[in-house]
């Protein structure tokens, strides 16, 4: 198992959809062409970036298997797996075709807020049964409850199907706690892209990022630079991409996302609902940032 693959910047692949709500599967084929030759490290399918919730099981499968043959090993492949039912992802793993899959990556449990012992439960369950190694994913702002890093320390160094976690909290202390007792070979990725920069400083090992669909080759050389503690350089690409990346969030992904590929030609301006268009203003406002590149 080669866990310095998950290194650097990964992409959490949004789905194009066409106007009248079916997915474009040519833009999806373009945008995973787009995001490889323009230098990510490993992609992300069915993320929460991708509106997975809104997908029908086939959905999720037809769109896995676009990518993974559009990316034909080219770079490791991730894909999310995770929910509030245990034994509903069990089911998942076994319905999901995974062969030219890498790793899977999994949520905390949402909604539910389960205790850590809960947590620990869950993911131990999954590590005894998953058919690929996992990454942890801790997104409390999406999720409701915290991951601790006292939890996601006991499942690194008591699970050996469990590789690594997307720490989303924004939390920097929590962040220093999993780098400074995580074992050695326990990858440490970020879910926040504003924060990377800080975040590889303290010891990350890269990303899975929702700015690397719209500036792939930039924020990459960003995270590639931090990497290799040119931080002087790294400062100056992450001064320019900062203020875009604020926008991408700033009324909620994918919605910022989808605005730029938009503008950039990629794919449609489309969702599904509950997720809508952010409104003219920040339309405006990306806009006038993408000038500036």
């Amino acid at each position: 198992m080669n866990v310095n693959q998950y290194k650097g910047t990964g992409v959490a692949l949004v789905t194009p959809f066409n106007e009248n709500g079916d997915i474009d599967y040519k833009a999806l084929e373009k945008l995973t062409n787009h995001v490889i030759e323009q230098g990510v490290q490993f992609l992300v399918a069915l993320g929460t970036t991708a509106e997975t919730p809104t997908l029908s099981d086939d959905e999720k499968n037809a769109v896995l298997n676009i990518i993974q043959g559009v990316n034909n090993g080219r770079v490791p492949l991730v894909c999310g797996i995770g929910g509030n039912n245990t034994n509903d992802i069990l089911k998942k793993f076994q319905n999901t075709s995974l062969d030219k899959v890498d790793a899977i990556l999994s949520v905390a449990p949402y909604y539910n807020k389960p205790t850590q012992a809960g947590m620990i439960a869950h993911f131990e369950t999954l590590n005894a049964h998953t058919p690929k190694p996992i990454i942890l994913y801790n997104v409390p702002g999406r999720t409701g409850s915290n991951m601790t890093a006292q939890t996601t320390i006991h499942l690194a160094n008591h699970c050996k199907n469990i590789i690594g976690i997307k720490e989303a909290s924004g939390n920097m202390v929590q962040c220093m706690e999993i780098v400074k007792y995580a074992p050695e070979n326990f990858r440490i990725l970020s879910g926040d892209d504003n924060l990377i920069l800080a975040q590889v400083a303290c010891g990350f090992h890269g990303v899975i990022s929702v700015a690397a669909n719209c500036f792939p080759a930039p924020f990459s050389k960003m995270v590639n630079l931090a990497l290799a503690s040119q931080f002087t350089e790294a400062r100056t690409l992450h001064y320019q991409l900062l203020e875009g990346i604020d926008l991408l969030f700033a009324e909620g992904n994918p919605a910022g996302v989808k605005c730029v590929l938009a503008e950039m030609g990629m794919m449609q301006n489309q969702f599904r609902l509950p997720i809508v268009p952010v409104s003219e203003q920040t339309h405006l406002k990306i806009q006038q940032f993408l000038k500036t590149l």
